[in-house]
């Protein structure tokens, strides 16, 4: 199939070209704004690929996104493009209003156009895929799981603006007939992740002898996905899915934030030590806690694995201790992107 990935050079979509190129024999399109976020330093592995190409444009930009469905015709469109940071949400609201609403509008309506104007086989192959997050659930209390069933409640303006943009996939899909699926996932992590998350800004903190900055007690709760699990995960809900069907997608590893700051420590304090001896967990600083911050997300993935066989490979133990492998490992794809962005604000966790 042919595959244009919006957002392709971010963390996740990026993931998702090196996974297909690797794992499939689909030809792929990356569409990216190439934003602080977004860097083609991510796909170097792939891009001399005769199965890969790369247009640089922006998803609210009507006459190159349809300029390039018209050039590319693809079977599929995963629509990962985003402004994904809520602690950026909280400063700048305007952006993502503008990314992940006019941006998915944007994509939806000439994705709409491309469809209607295929022959019925093409019509009836082609899909529209919008990748989203469990924010737009709201927050959960101490037990419990998210399903697609969870009523919307979104607490952020990241949140708000994506289930938003949801909500707009699936208008599409029941006013006009449009082929769409909506997959929901937990927390990513892994590697290629620009360093203003939780994980890899614990990392690259941690290395710079930092104070690593804890929102409240750091007790808050997340659903814990390896980003090359997820990434199959899309696969299977574009070669698979059902249209009109939203999936799920979590790694089924719960971890409060300190937890998580903490084995991140010992691991670093195992596989390189301070020059002074000291653990890194000396480092972890408590912070006023984020404006409206969820206290617990938590995915039932359940129907992605009943109805399309994805389940998760990566433990978080598996998960955590390959990515601070990989961070020791890429300074050199981390580094500049720290210090080009060290008077841009960071966020502390996510």
């Amino acid at each position: 199939m042919r595959v244009l990935v919006t957002g392709g050079a971010g963390f996740i979509g990026s993931a998702l070209v090196r996974h297909l190129i690797a794992h499939s024999e689909h030809e792929v399109l990356n569409f990216d704004k190439l934003t602080y976020a977004g860097s083609l330093t991510t796909v170097e592995t792939v891009a001399a690929s005769n199965r890969y190409r790369f247009v640089r444009g922006d998803i609210c930009d009507a006459e190159t996104v349809r300029a390039t469905i018209a050039e590319f015709r693809p079977d599929v469109i995963t629509h990962l493009a985003a402004e994904s940071h809520v602690d950026r949400s909280i400063d700048g609201p305007g952006a993502f209003i503008q990314t992940n609403l006019v941006g998915t509008y944007t994509m939806l309506a000439e994705a709409r156009a491309y469809w209607q104007a295929l022959d019925p086989a093409s019509q009836e192959r082609f899909r529209f895929h919008h990748i989203s997050t469990d924010e737009v659930y709201g927050s959960l209390g101490p037990t419990g799981l998210f399903t697609e069933d969870t009523p919307y409640d979104p607490r952020s303006p990241y949140s708000a603006s994506k289930a938003g943009s949801d909500h707009l996939v699936s208008a599409w899909g029941h006013t006009f007939g449009l082929p769409v699926i909506v997959t929901n996932c937990s927390n990513n992590y892994g590697p290629y992740h620009f360093p203003e998350k939780l994980i890899p800004l614990v990392i690259v903190k941690a290395l710079a002898g930092e104070p690593l900055p804890i929102y409240g007690k750091g007790d808050q709760v997340r659903d814990w996905l390896y980003v090359e699990d997820h990434v199959a995960a899309l696969q299977a809900a574009f070669e698979r899915g059902t249209p009109g069907r939203t999936y799920n997608v979590g790694g089924n590893n719960e971890k409060q934030n300190i937890e998580v700051v903490k084995t991140i420590c010992t691991i670093l304090d195992r596989v390189r030590p301070r020059a002074d001896g000291q653990p890194y967990a000396a480092q972890i600083t408590h912070v006023a806690d984020r404006p409206g911050h969820d206290m617990r997300y938590a995915i039932d993935a359940s129907r992605i694995a009943t109805e399309l066989g994805w389940t998760p490979k990566e433990s978080f133990e598996s998960g955590i201790e390959k990515t601070v492998h990989w961070y020791l490992e890429n300074e050199a794809w981390w580094r500049p992107l720290v210090e080009a962005k060290a008077a841009e604000r960071r966020g502390v966790t996510s």
